[in-house]
């Protein structure tokens, strides 16, 4: 009996293939069992890009020892008989075979030459594309590959659709953001520059490559803006379109038709010629009811002429009737129609104003601003359409829009660097904003001045909260008022003084207002938070995020989620805390809001601190990228240390920490977090042997002494310097006489877990969700 020599599979070093770790495993395990003499079959199934070709090239690499076999698909040999078969060495007929008989025989020669060739040693067969290989070779290669189990023969099918052959199968699924990111980092790219790429290329890794070869010197260095697709002769579109000019007329008109109109109804397809857009499923062009990727789109809208378009468009118009779709019809015949068109442009915007998707709406407003006349309010509906843009989670595009806008876009531009830059910047923004709507739009102006707030909040310069005061008595003096952000305004300065009791009326105000705006929904949950109302707070918040995805508002979900954190961290709820706070990072790095990023990452490391989770805690604070400037994530970074310096029994070091981001001129003092983080405060205080209210400013004291019902701090005498101490047993809760403060020396520990917020008293002290640090640090122990 013959035997063949032994064959070894080296781990030869290739290219990083990042993200196809199963992949690679499988390709292994098939050339291993192929050396051994037990063949097999591994199917690679993905979409064009996905890293089929490459994932066979190392296939190639690991089996120096194989005999190498490959039979390509190609789009112009997909209707020759036995193209495929042609590139490998085995006898081919003379002519077709047509009967039963005849294919059986050409079936037979084929693999018996084959397991000739794996007598003298392994066999690797490769078949890239296969969904372009023509019939009669495929249906030579499935049935060598049925039959290889008992000879050392590997096969590899690769494509978009494979034949019916057992095996191992693997679909290659899209890269996910962190991998993405590495990918990108191996060729030097980080920062914002990645992240705009990683969204451009939707998973792909060739959409990756091609983008990273088109960058120009200024791109890479940040001086110029990041490219807003794939370059058009990249190797992704490029694949796109040889599959595209390869296909029949009629499924290319199909296409055109999909290509220029989301979501089209089935119906409508079948309509089309349903038929027709099988072979560009086959093809790799189309998954499902859409395109397999954005670039093949593009490719089929760019490959048509402006006839076939304007023709497309007007076919689609006809076809989508009813006034559900009279918006979407707008559209179609607005692409057909000549450069300006007053009365369609009124049309489209009074057909936007209901629409309840926000990318739509700024598509459809932007349209609109083309066909307005240049004497026409152009301006005001490209805002409006960068606001749409904005809300639908594209900063780019609504950025693109507001550069043409001009002052009808400062608002927006504001809210913008609210989320997306930083706090001083958009504090600027949004004052002058406020100014300029003063007087012809006092409603946008009280909103201005809402954020502008929020600004000061977060920037944690909260002298500057006179400005925001100074504008809103001018509005009242003007007879313009807004009750419901005029209380915001208010009781926001009423808190930052520390006057709880004139708070309170005003934050109850907006708590209970009624409305189905998300973003008004997310400022009265604010005045929740501050009043102490958790489960009113959560209400509403949960409704605004219901609501925000329900219109497509996806820029709102960053705040929404992490006001959302902190009230189930109030609570105790921790998973449910880190859960929000994970999710909302997610929607703000999709929505290139960094700022909001920023906060969300300080959270996640305040939460792995309160588990006693430093490992994890110090990752998340890597992940600011060396530390963020803004305020809120400092104070958060700096509360998570201090945690950890409680868990650690270092509370000299905590009551530091604390002490200092309280402190309104350290620029880290947010109001939230003050109120949130002053049980710690009282934790590290007594641990360290002193009296909280001493530790903390005195501003900070008095507010935080208002909300416990405490007493100044009684004099000291010359034999024992007595200090006031504020705890749970000082405050009985809302309405009830506070209990006379105690004096001590300052040894005695206090309970952290007893505090209010804006005079509503919150008793932690037997609360069972909640481990103090110090209990984390006995756990520990």
């Amino acid at each position: 009996m013959f035997v063949a020599p032994a064959v070894h599979i080296l781990a030869v070093r290739g290219p990083v293939l990042r993200g196809r770790a199963r992949e690679l495993t499988a390709i292994g395990q098939l050339l291993r069992r192929a050396a051994a003499g037990t063949g097999g079959v591994l199917l690679i199934e993905g979409d064009p890009g996905s890293g089929r070709s490459a994932l066979l090239a190392h296939a190639a690499r690991q089996a120096p020892g194989f005999t190498h076999l490959r039979a390509p698909g190609l789009p112009g040999e997909a209707d020759l008989p036995y193209a495929a078969l042609q590139r490998l060495p085995v006898p081919l007929p003379a002519r077709r075979a047509r009967t039963a008989e005849q294919r059986l025989r050409l079936c037979t020669a084929v693999f018996e030459a084959l397991v000739a060739r794996s007598r003298r040693g392994p066999v690797l067969c490769v078949v890239d594309d296969a969904e372009l290989v023509d019939k009669p070779s495929l249906e030579v290669l499935g049935f060598v590959a049925r039959r290889v189990a008992e000879h050392r023969i590997a096969v590899v099918f690769a494509g978009t659709h494979l034949p019916p052959v057992d095996g191992t199968t693997r679909r290659l699924a899209p890269l996910d953001t962190v991998t993405a990111a590495d990918v990108l980092a191996d060729h030097g790219l980080a920062g914002d520059l990645a992240d705009a790429l990683v969204g451009l290329a939707v998973g792909n890794p060739a959409a990756l490559h091609d983008l990273v070869r088109g960058l120009t010197p200024a791109q890479r260095r940040g001086v110029e803006p990041p490219p807003a697709g794939l370059p058009a002769e990249g190797a992704l579109p490029r694949a796109y379109r040889m599959r595209l000019r390869a296909l029949p007329p009629a499924t290319r008109r199909a296409l055109l038709l999909v290509a220029l109109e989301d979501g089209l109804d089935p119906a409508v397809l079948a309509r089309l010629g349903g038929g027709a857009l099988a072979a560009a499923e086959r093809s790799g062009l189309l998954r499902g009811a859409g395109f397999a990727h954005p670039a093949a789109r593009e490719v089929v809208c760019a490959e048509a002429t402006l006839a076939d378009r304007q023709r497309a468009h007007r076919t689609l118009a006809r076809l989508l009737t009813g006034e559900a779709h009279k918006l979407r019809r707008l559209l179609h015949l607005a692409a057909a129609t000549p450069p300006t068109d007053a009365r369609l442009a009124d049309e489209i915007e009074r057909a936007a104003g209901s629409v309840v998707d926000c990318r739509v709406g700024s598509v459809a407003l932007e349209r609109a601003a083309e066909l307005t006349p240049p004497d026409g309010p152009a301006a005001a509906r490209r805002a409006a359409a960068a606001r749409y843009a904005w809300l639908g989670g594209d900063p780019a595009r609504a950025r693109r829009l507001l550069a043409r806008a001009g002052p009808a876009g400062a608002l927006l531009a504001g809210e913008i660097a609210l989320r997306g830059g930083t706090a001083g910047e958009a504090l600027e923004l949004l004052l002058a904003a406020a100014d300029e709507l003063a007087t012809r739009r006092p409603d946008q102006a009280w909103r201005a001045l809402v954020l502008a707030g929020e600004a000061v909040c977060l920037d944690g310069n909260h002298g500057r909260y006179r400005e925001v005061l100074r504008r809103a008595a001018l509005l009242r003096r003007a007879g313009c008022v807004d009750p419901v952000r005029s209380a915001q305004v208010v009781g926001l300065a009423a808190v930052m003084r520390g006057d709880h009791e004139r708070a309170r009326p005003a934050l109850r105000s907006v708590l209970e207002l009624s409305t189905s705006d998300p973003e008004v929904l997310t400022s009265a949950a604010t005045a929740g938070l501050l009043l102490g109302d958790d489960a009113a707070a959560h209400r509403t918040l949960e409704r605004a995020a219901s609501l925000a995805r329900s219109s497509g508002a996806v820029a709102l979900l960053p705040r929404v989620l992490e006001l959302r954190t902190f009230v189930e961290y109030w609570t105790g709820s921790y998973e449910a805390a880190a859960a929000s706070a994970r999710d909302g990072l997610d929607a703000a790095r999709s929505c290139g809001q960094r700022a909001a990023a920023g906060n969300l990452v300080g959270l996640l490391a305040l939460l792995a601190a309160l588990r006693g989770d430093a490992p994890e805690c110090m990752r998340w604070m890597r992940e600011l990228r060396s530390g963020s400037h803004a305020s809120r994530p400092r104070a958060l970074v700096q509360w998570a240390l201090a945690v950890l310096d409680l868990v650690a029994g270092r509370a000299a070091d905590a009551l530091r920490r604390l002490s200092t981001m309280a402190d309104p001129a350290s620029g880290s003092s947010t109001v939230l977090i003050h109120m949130t983080a002053t049980p710690y405060l009282v934790e590290a205080a007594a641990a360290a042997g002193r009296c909280w209210p001493r530790a903390a400013p005195r501003s900070r004291w008095r507010s935080s002494s208002r909300r416990c019902g405490c007493t100044r701090p009684a004099a000291a005498t010359s034999s024992a310097p007595a200090r006031s101490c504020c705890s749970a047993a000082t405050c009985a809760g809302p309405g009830t006489p506070a209990t006379p403060a105690r004096t001590c020396t300052g040894r005695r520990r206090a309970s952290p877990w007893s505090t209010c917020r804006s005079g509503r008293h919150r008793r932690r002290r037997n609360c069972g969700r909640r481990a103090s640090p110090a209990t984390i640090r006995r756990r520990r122990a």
